[in-house]
């Protein structure tokens, strides 16, 4: 096999499960808030929910990108798509707080198992064949724009289903009437993801071929993990630049609390019906993520036009931020001019962030080793979602209006600025891996 046919090879294995990676998030990301209320949640015990979640994930990042980086990235996703397998039908049937719970914190282990591992595996397999100078900015586009596409498509048919369930001949109340209550329409979508997921484990499982690495043994693996951890968090505070990939992460999660918390009440507000505003929320975030993955496609330019990866992140980051601005201004109208400004912040809050990941990311990788490199994206991951659960605590106790908005927006901006002084952008010493690469492996 050439060198080019590999990296093909290489970079459709890695879309391709990027896709089944993130379809089933999209299912449920239309429906899920709906869902909870619908089982009699509050808003505030709906963002418990979502901080329960995300405080999960903030727990077992470090841990489990250790153990990605130590164990191996096809067995650690596999192990993600079987948790999530479980998460998905707790939450679609759960009736009471503690199974809603129990399927969150699932969904949270296996989130943080899956947290960069799909990358890593691909940024391994490529420098593996040609080497730690390898092109890598068009892979990570393309596994961008992918995971953006199954996020819009799962949001479009997630949001689709529960209001197809609920027109027509009463097929969505026979459903609930059947199950006593623990299927409803918006359940559909929650319990479709768990057989996306089972597709996934069977792909990993199949065609995810890992360059050579240790033999693992409870041994290495209980003293390897902590290890990696330590040396990834040291890499965050003495690295000026994967210092500032961990702040812009942390940034980013914040706004994205706010949209996902604040949008879904927005919609049904606007249309005045939880399943219709299921429906015009799927396609309000579809076309966010469509254009997520335009950015991310746009990436490589991006960084051409404006001379390096770090301006082009500051950019970018600046233009999420106008979109957080223009949600926050209209946030007490119902206006159409008013909902027509606040869908183009939406939307270039995510095509701002689509653009700057892949060339933060280019960066991030070219300063670490394959030795720690699931554990460097974990910190990264970490940084976003414990700065998501604790702005989403923030944001529900708000009342509504432009505040939430206009403070998450100026974290963000606060998290663009910081790339205005250039940093030297230095490649790792060594991307490979070897039997003697990693501390604690003996």
């Amino acid at each position: 096999m050439t060198e080019l046919t590999h990296l093909r090879t290489v970079r459709r294995r890695y879309v391709t499960v990027c896709a089944l990676l993130w379809l089933p998030s999209g299912l449920g990301l239309a429906s899920m808030v709906l869902l909870f209320s619908e089982r009699g949640m509050s808003l505030a015990a709906v963002a418990g929910l979502f901080a329960v979640h995300s405080l999960t994930v903030a727990a077992l990042e470090l841990p489990t990108g250790g153990l990605s980086d130590v164990l191996g990235r096809r067995p650690v996703l596999a192990t993600a798509g079987v948790l999530n397998v479980v998460a998905c039908v707790l939450v679609g049937l759960g009736t009471t707080a503690w199974v809603l719970t129990a399927g969150m914190v699932l969904m949270g282990a296996a989130r943080a198992l899956s947290s960069g591992t799909a990358e890593a595996w691909y940024v391994d397999t490529v420098q593996e064949r040609s080497g730690p100078d390898a092109e890598l900015r068009t892979g990570l586009a393309r596994g961008g724009s992918a995971t953006s596409a199954a996020l819009a498509a799962g949001l479009l048919l997630g949001g689709a289903l529960p209001w197809l369930l609920g027109t027509g001949p009463g097929l969505g109340t026979r459903l609930s009437e059947a199950t006593a209550g623990a299927v409803l329409p918006l359940s559909v979508p929650m319990l479709l993801g768990a057989v996306v997921r089972v597709v996934l484990v069977c792909y990993v499982l199949a065609v995810l071929r890992e360059p050579p690495r240790p033999t693992a043994t409870l041994r290495s693996v209980l003293r390897g993990v902590p290890v990696t951890v330590l040396d990834g968090l040291r890499l965050g505070g003495r690295d000026a630049l994967v210092r500032r990939v961990l702040l812009t992460a942390a940034a980013v999660g914040g706004a994205l609390a706010a949209v996902e918390l604040l949008i879904p009440g927005r919609t049904v507000e606007l249309t005045g019906a939880p399943g219709s505003g299921a429906m015009v929320y799927a396609a309000l975030a579809c076309a966010g993520f469509v254009c997520n993955g335009v950015g991310s496609h746009l990436a490589p330019l991006a960084a051409r036009i404006a001379g390096s990866g770090e301006r082009a992140v500051l950019v970018c980051l600046v233009t999420g931020a106008g979109g957080m601005l223009l949600l926050g201004l209209t946030a007490t109208t119902t206006h159409p001019l008013a909902t027509a400004l606040a869908v183009v912040g939406f939307c270039l809050l995510y095509l701002g962030i689509g653009a700057a990941s892949p060339n933060q990311n280019d960066l991030l990788h070219r300063r670490v080793t394959s030795a720690g490199r699931a554990t460097a994206l974990s910190v990264q991951s970490l940084a976003l979602q414990l700065v998501g659960a604790l702005a989403g605590l923030v944001v529900g106790a708000l009342r509504p209006g432009p505040l939430p908005w206009l403070l998450t927006g100026a974290v963000l901006l606060s998290g663009a600025l910081i790339w205005l002084r250039r940093v030297e952008t230095r490649s790792a010493p060594d991307t490979t891996i070897t039997p003697g690469s990693r501390a604690g492996m003996s």
